[in-house]
């Protein structure tokens, strides 16, 4: 059930029961959507997890949304799901499934990805390496429950606004973001590496134009960040299947180091929280400005 409330004298916020929440920009609108696909902590009842709640908490990319809460002063959307990425993984194909946590063959043919491997597919094997999230085989009906009721509406909110922002402004610029430890683990790509402060996917300029990238990119960099592309992470579902640069909709993936914001053994919020915060406000700044030289706007 959608419930939609005031939140700002010019904005609003709406909630759909455990799938997502939407705030709407607080000044002039503009075709950019900031998204939030693995900082949900709404647990369904149905989860059934045997893993430790601590370790289940652990995975998701937290306090994201509250980085970013300023950009909708910017004139920015912001999406965040609200369910958990150990519930579902929204940044992965539903055929990227790892049948061997089925109690039956998945019956449109599984397509396990190569992040199945280390147990990171649709349905998430490992919490941490060695820790299973379940004790039991999940049955193939839980699985698409899941899918019906969680992944695809928040799939089609964000093909909704990217397609409205085409509609009403002849283009869409799309930040999927996340957050990323400071050093790859065993369940990466990059094992023990320690990585740049954020990174930037675009799998390999195709889901966005490359200017976007570069804006973006930019913006960090003459904030005094270090920035790495497409290096660990060159973005997954959500920028393969809503990234359309060819008619105009720009999609790009965004890893924020948590180190820069968060005590990363205890997961809580750093002394430097408050000044990334801003920096985001910047940063959101700075891609409004790139914006309104693309579209024509007001």
């Amino acid at each position: 059930m959608l419930r939609t409330m005031s939140a700002h004298p010019q904005g609003r916020e709406e909630i759909r029961d455990g799938v997502f929440f939407r705030s709407e920009p607080v000044s002039d609108e503009l075709p950019i959507l900031f998204e939030l696909p693995q900082s949900g902590t709404v647990y369904p009842n149905d989860f059934s997890a045997s893993a430790p709640f601590s370790d289940l908490h652990f995975l998701i990319s937290p306090y994201v949304e509250d980085l970013l809460a300023g950009v909708v002063e910017s004139g920015c959307t912001l999406l965040q799901a609200l369910f958990p990425m150990t519930y579902i993984n929204a940044n992965r194909s539903p055929s990227d499934i790892d049948e061997t946590i089925l109690d039956a063959p998945w019956p449109t043919g599984a397509e396990p990805s190569p992040k199945v491997a280390i147990g990171i597919g649709l349905i998430q094997k490992w919490a941490r390496p060695g820790v299973a999230i379940y004790d039991r085989k999940l049955t193939v009906a839980e699985i698409q429950h899941r899918i019906d009721t969680y992944y695809e509406p928040y799939h089609l909110e964000i093909q909704s606004i990217l397609s409205g922002f085409r509609t009403r402004f002849g283009g869409a610029w799309h930040i999927d973001t996340h957050c990323m430890g400071s050093y790859g683990s065993s369940m990466s790509p990059d094992p023990g590496r320690k990585r740049a402060d954020f990174c930037i996917g675009d799998r390999d300029g195709t889901t966005s134009d490359p200017a976007f990238r570069d804006c973006v990119a930019g913006l960090l960099k003459g904030m005094g960040y270090s920035v790495s592309i497409n290096d660990p992470f060159k973005g997954v579902e959500i920028v393969r299947r809503h990234g359309r640069p060819s008619e105009g909709i720009h999609s790009i993936q965004m890893e924020i180091g948590r180190g820069l914001f968060l005590d990363e053994a205890s997961n809580e919020p750093s002394d430097n929280y408050g000044r990334l915060a801003a920096d985001m406000s910047r940063l959101a700044d700075g891609i409004a400005a790139f914006v309104r030289e693309q579209v024509s706007v007001g």
